[in-house]
Order: structure tokens, then sequence, then C-alpha cells
């Protein structure tokens, strides 16, 4: 038999493989080994997995059932090895799942932010965090993809760049705005100004010491600009996240087309590649999240509602034919068919 340690390495490995990040998985399921391993277990049963995944006690029934689903996965495959190893059943554990209600920034708030990171120190910091909060609102992408941009995925001559470690595994190209081009061109000199011999020559985003930043140390940052812009929970009454500068590039982007009359349906796909959607129904999910835009939807509906309702009476008199007409059409047609039945 297989250690339960080694069995994670080749689970993880093997599913990574196929294109899954698994950033969870490698934190839970180590967890789970070990677990097991003060047990003196080395079988998986739905009683030791229910008791692991059940911790700690006060955690929220979501993250319990997220890790039983992580340890239900691990555990169908070593059944396929060994069959003593139990799966526990789907229905264990079960939670409804509800999507964050996303603050959406207005554009002067986003211009706050802006303004906020150019007075942080030093200079490098400053720089980049105006340069990454300008990006994610101007492109949607995920504060993990801009981190993870390397200088030869930023093709400013090009204007375009290109996400090679999304969160599916996926690579996109996002196509820049001529002034994001400008933006960028300022920040890329002001960068190697102020950090000629950077940590990380490959990384397109400094952090203050000249490192690669972490997701963690950009959140980091826009906890100190939320509350230097009053942005924070105390004055709003609920908490804005780094995330939701994404969604206002969504609801921008989509309320823009809703006033300019374009075609929704058929711009949604351009949206979901952009943002990196595998599945079209994420991206949906943002009319949801937005008052205003089904707001536009409903006017956008009714109005149709009224041409149709307009048009149909004149369209139906138009398409229906006079009885002269319509006899006469049909008189050929039974005279051909008795003239072939003779």
């Amino acid at each position: 038999m297989i250690p339960l340690a080694e069995a994670v390495d080749d689970y993880l490995a093997m599913r990574r493989a196929l294109g899954y990040q698994l950033t969870e998985h490698g934190r839970v399921l180590p967890q789970f080994a070990a677990f097991l391993a003060e047990r003196g277990e080395s079988l998986i049963t739905t009683a030791l997995a229910l008791e692991f995944a059940t911790q700690p006690a006060q955690a929220s029934v979501v993250w319990w059932h997220q890790r039983l689903a992580i340890v239900r996965g691990f555990a169908r495959y070593l059944q396929a090895f060994d069959a003593r190893h139990e799966v526990p059943p789907v229905n264990l554990l079960p939670a409804t799942f509800r999507r964050a209600v996303p603050y959406l920034f207005s554009e002067a708030e986003i211009e706050a932010l802006l303004a906020a990171a150019r007075s942080m120190r030093p200079p490098l910091r400053a720089a980049s965090c105006e340069a990454v909060i300008g990006l994610l609102a101007v492109s949607g992408m995920r504060v993990s993809e801009a981190c993870g941009l390397d200088r030869s995925d930023v093709e400013l001559t090009e204007g375009r760049l290109t996400v090679r470690h999304a969160k599916n595994g996926r690579s996109r190209e996002i196509p820049l705005h001529p002034s994001t081009v400008t933006a960028l061109d300022r920040y890329v000199r002001a960068r190697d100004e102020l950090c000629p011999h950077p940590r990380d020559p490959a990384a397109f985003f400094l952090s203050g010491g000249g490192g690669r930043p972490s997701r963690q140390m950009v959140g980091h940052w826009f906890d100190q600009l939320r509350r230097a812009t009053g942005l924070d929970l105390e004055t709003l009454g609920r908490r804005a996240r780094l995330h939701d500068i994404r969604h206002a590039f969504v609801l921008r982007t989509l309320v823009g087309w809703y006033r300019e009359g374009s075609d929704i349906e058929a711009q949604l796909p351009l949206l979901s590649t952009v943002l990196g959607h595998v599945h079209p129904a994420d991206t949906f999910w943002y009319f949801e999240g937005a008052p205003e835009l089904l707001a536009l939807a409903c006017e956008r509906l009714e109005r149709t509602w009224e041409e149709s309702s307009t048009d149909e009476p004149a369209n139906a008199q138009a398409r229906m034919p006079l009885s002269g007409e319509r006899s006469r059409r049909r008189r050929p047609r039974q005279m051909r068919r008795g003239k072939g039945r003779r």
C-alpha cells in the first residue's frame, strides 16, 4: 500500500497535469494525510473524513462542505487502487453557496484609490500599486493574474498582454486601450529607474523591495487605500473587496453596451473571453449582482415588447393575403394535382 502522503503527491501531480491548479487541495490534502497518520489509520473511512472535514468547529458549513468534497475526490482516486477505501456520500454535509454581493466602485472612487496609491511609500510601491489597481480597473483581470505577469507577457507596442497562468490553467490575450498602454509605459520607465536591478527580473510588477508582489501583498496595499479613501467597513457599512474592482469593470462595460444599443447576447462571449470565464453562465451572474444592469435589461425588454406590439398588426396584415389571392394561388396546385392523377 502506498503511504498516504505519497498518494497525495501523486494525486495532485496527476490532476495538475490535466490543467487544474488545486491550490486549496494542496493545503487540505496534506493536512488530511497528517490527520490520518496521527490516528494510525491508513484507510479512509466516511467517519474519519467527516471528522476531519468538520474542523474547526466554529467554521461555516460551506467550509466543511468544501473540505469534504476535496477529501471525497481523493478517496475516489484511492478506491481505484484499493477498494477498502470508503468514498463519503455526496449528500453528506450539504451546503448552499451564496455569492458575495459585490461593491460596485464608481469611477470617482477608482480615481480616489489611484490618487491615494500615489502617496504611498516607498516610491516603487506607490508606482506599482497605482499601476496594478489601474490595470485591474480597465481590464477586469484577477489580482493573481496581474501579479503573475512577466515582462514578456506585456507587449505595449502591440497593445496587448497575455495571461498565462489563469484560474483554470488557460491562457488568454487581453487587448489594451491606447490610454492604458500610455499608463503602463509610464510605469515601466518609473519602475526601471527606481529599481534597475530587481530581485525578480522577470516580474512586470514589483513590490517595494524589488520582488514580485503576491496577491496577499496587493490586498494589504488595497486595505491601506481603502482606509485612506473612506471606503472601509465603518463608512460604507459593508466591506469593499479588491476583487470588486473586477465587478465594477464588468458593470461599466455592460452598461455602456446597453446605452449604445449593442447586441448584448452577441457581445457576451467576447466579454467572457476577456474575463477568462470558461462558461458564459459565469458572466451572466453579473446581471444579478448589479441592479442598474437589471433595470436597463427590463427597460430594453419593455421597449422591445412595445415595438413588437406596435408592428404586429401591420405586419400581420401585410403577411395575410386576401381571400381571392389565396384562392388564386391554390387553384394552379389543384389543377396540377388533378392533371397528375389523370
